[in-house]
């Protein structure tokens, strides 16, 4: 008779990572991907996969991997020439119902204000969902007069018809355009929506040259809006402010003035929320 094997011992935890035992109910998976999510916030800006590895205790190749999933659903992304990771926009979105506490809306909302005031139009804040390409509208300031836009919070506008949406667009990489172009394609709201690729790239060349968008009718006949990208310390867009009103109120001579109140303000948050 054959005696019974000894019962094997439990392999010795790799150096560097964590002997913790799991919490009883959790999906191991998912709880490392919060955590290490939990540390790039922490890292106040953006921080190498190396050092999140150790951080959380695991090995460098499961730590890609978990990014690389939260980077595909957007609640991630790499940035820099180093392919240093910071929070996505998508994390930023889910946690809106958050955003009343959030100091960049504490910062914003005033800055909007006061923009409607000297606009005399509707103000939005506007930031970029690189998981469904598109601006999110997340704040915004409505002004008094009896025809005025009105969107809801958590209004969706296309990228290339849209203010806030060709202001981020001017903000990617060639490359980035042409393949967002070919996955969403151009679809058209009004006979003014850009409907070539190349006529719609020259007007991205033209809004990185003035330093605004301009929304004429593309999106809504009789709306036009204006646009400014707010950047983060990497120079990247994360988020716009636009103005939008009808085009019997903006018109062709008003639309470099407040192209200008749009650069000021989207500048000024950039000095109060970032330093910049």
């Amino acid at each position: 008779m054959t005696p019974p094997e000894p019962a094997k011992r439990g392999k010795k935890p790799r150096a560097g990572t964590s002997a913790a035992p799991q919490p009883t109910g959790q999906v191991q998976s998912l709880t490392r991907g919060l955590t290490l999510l939990e540390y790039i916030a922490k890292a106040n800006g953006s921080v190498a996969l190396t050092d999140l590895a150790q951080q959380a205790g695991l090995p460098n190749s499961t730590t890609h991997r978990l990014l690389t999933t939260m980077q595909q659903q957007g609640f991630v992304r790499q940035v820099g020439d180093l392919g240093l990771w910071t929070i996505g926009s998508h994390a930023f979105i889910v946690g809106s119902s958050f955003l009343q506490s959030r100091n960049l809306l504490a910062i914003v909302h005033p800055i909007l204000r006061k923009l409607m005031e000297d606009s005399g139009e509707t103000v939005n804040l506007a930031v970029f969902d690189q998981t469904d390409s598109q601006a999110i509208i997340i704040d915004q300031v409505q002004c008094t007069a009896l025809m005025r836009m009105s969107a809801p919070i958590g209004g969706k506008l296309p990228m290339h018809a849209s203010g806030a949406g060709k202001a981020f667009l001017a903000h990617l990489p060639d490359a980035q355009v042409t393949q967002l172009l070919h996955k969403k394609g151009l679809h058209g709201y009004t006979p003014h929506t850009f409907s070539a690729p190349q006529a719609l790239k020259e007007n991205l060349s033209l809004i990185r040259k003035q330093g605004y968008s301009f929304d004429d009718e593309e999106h809504a006949l009789g709306l036009r809006c204006i646009a400014a990208c707010i950047l983060d310390e990497h120079q990247e867009a994360f988020a716009a402010i636009s103005i939008s009103g009808p085009v019997s109120r903006i018109t062709d001579d008003r639309v470099t003035e407040l192209g200008a109140l749009a650069i000021k303000a989207a500048k000024q948050v950039m000095q109060e929320y970032s330093g910049l």
